[in-house]
């Protein structure tokens, strides 16, 4: 079984989250994933070199393979979300959806099977 690595670059405490659950549910037991916990500065170099958006944002989703991806969340930027809301926008990114009325739902799903407010 694949596990969620998670890494910090910013001091502060992270939350307490069934990470490991959560991403098997949306993407499967053997899906690597790479957690970065940041701020504004990598967040928006990331989004820059990436998106050519020259501003920081509070989540952003890089596939590496079809069973590896890496998930980037600016806890500067939460924008009324919680860290769980990002992780799960995320997540749902990497399984391949796009914004809109099937990626709220799905979301919306998993924020209740997971008790995410």
């Amino acid at each position: 079984m694949a596990d969620v690595s998670i890494t910090k670059t910013i001091k502060g405490r992270l939350p307490s989250l069934p990470f490991a659950e959560m991403k098997n549910a949306v993407l499967g037991k053997e899906y690597e994933l790479s957690v970065v916990i940041c701020a504004d500065t990598l967040s928006r170099r990331l989004n820059n070199a990436y998106r050519k958006k020259d501003y920081p944002t509070n989540v952003l989703s890089f596939p590496i393979s079809k069973k590896s991806g890496e998930i980037f969340i600016n806890v500067r930027r939460l924008k009324g979300f919680s860290v769980g809301n990002l992780f799960i926008h995320g997540l749902f990114h990497l399984k391949g959806l796009d914004h809109g009325y099937t990626m709220e739902r799905a979301e919306e799903k998993a924020r209740k099977a997971f008790k995410i407010q």
